[in-house]
């Protein structure tokens, strides 16, 4: 990271939600500019994100709050008007402190719901610390490795993202600092839950390995136990996004598992509708009474998005992206990636 461009700034939660970022920034903020940074500042402070070639994302800041580089990427944190504190890698909004609970609620509790007793979770990436917060809310779960390469980004983050101290001093949480393919292949364990929290599969990106059908079949599917559980992100999932990554990570995901299912929901900071995948060789029970019986048993304190019903809802596709992922036929290996524009080009691994 950079040299040091912020006061510490406190947690202040006046909503009583642990489930974003939480800021009160101390008066009298030092600023200290870093050039070269990927992050585009216009005139009237507005930060302008481009989605796709002929369309951008704009967010009118209050104040930009630190900007910084790593040795893999850059890195910025901005007060925007709309959407809170976000977090910003190589000019992609990451999370927004108002709305992250959607896509961590998603990503980590579908899957610890339907193991039958979750007490070890590997995820990959997750830097900012999020996942493993909400993976380190279920009562069972004895141990948390967290596997991200950036580690000024965690270091940034485990500093800077208030609501996520906690899960950062948690004993079961076990931060290492690695190539989470190399991880997996060197660990002797097996694991409960693996959780894939990447940035979207990019042709020679950081990421795109961990994505393909070898890694799935020889690395990842060894190191999950019998009843395990692996899910990941899977990218922009929207009516005019979803044939981008979202309907190969799927079915790159179905030739290695025997039952895989997908589901979406939108998230108002990526201004589009989000996918996950989730796949293992047991059944998954979706009955919307029975998970809600586990949230209220397994989980402490109250989920802001998901319940049974909510969860079960979201694996319901609408016309169109069921078709396609219905007859998509790509599979993810080392030489046949697919191009995506926009989001997910950051620095989750």
């Amino acid at each position: 990271m950079g040299s040091e461009a912020l006061e510490f700034f406190s947690c202040a939660n006046n909503n009583n939600n642990n489930n974003g970022f939480s800021y009160e920034p101390k008066k009298n903020i030092i600023m200290e500019e870093t050039d070269n940074l990927s992050i585009n500042i216009h005139d009237g402070s507005w930060f302008e994100e481009e989605i796709d070639v002929d369309l951008k994302w704009s967010f009118a800041l209050n104040s930009v709050l630190h900007k910084g580089t790593s040795e893999y990427q850059d890195i910025a944190l901005l007060d925007t008007k709309h959407f809170g504190k976000i977090l910003v890698i190589d000019g992609k909004m990451q999370s927004a402190e108002v709305d992250e609970f959607i896509y961590h609620e998603c990503l980590i509790h579908p899957a610890l719901l339907c193991h039958p007793n979750p007490k070890n979770v590997f995820i990959m990436g997750g830097g900012e610390g999020s996942a493993a917060r909400e993976a380190l809310r279920h009562k069972s779960m004895e141990k948390v490795v967290m596997c991200d390469i950036d580690k000024e980004v965690v270091d940034f983050c485990k500093k800077h993202l208030t609501a996520n101290h906690e899960a950062f001093l948690n004993k079961k949480l076990n931060l290492v600092i690695n190539d989470a393919k190399a991880e997996l292949e060197q660990r002797q364990e097996k694991f409960d839950i693996i959780v894939g929290d990447l940035a979207d599969p990019v042709e020679g990106g950081p990421c795109y390995q961990l994505y393909t059908k070898s890694f799935y079949q020889n690395i990842l599917k060894p190191k999950l136990n019998d009843t395990g559980i692996f899910v990941t992100q899977a990218g922009p999932a929207g009516v005019f996004t979803h044939k981008e990554v979202f309907s190969s990570i799927y079915n790159t995901t179905k030739q290695v598992f025997k039952y895989v299912l997908a589901y979406t929901a939108h998230v108002p900071s990526f201004a589009d509708t989000w996918g996950w995948v989730m796949a293992s060789d047991k059944p998954f029970c979706l009955d919307a009474g029975k998970l809600d019986k586990k949230i209220a048993e397994r989980i402490e304190g109250e989920l802001l998005y998901l319940n049974g019903a909510s969860f079960f809802s979201s694996t319901i596709l609408n016309k169109t992206v069921a078709k396609t992922l219905k007859n998509e036929s790509h599979v993810y290996a080392e030489d046949d990636a697919r191009f995506i524009h926009g989001h997910g080009l950051g620095f989750r691994n």
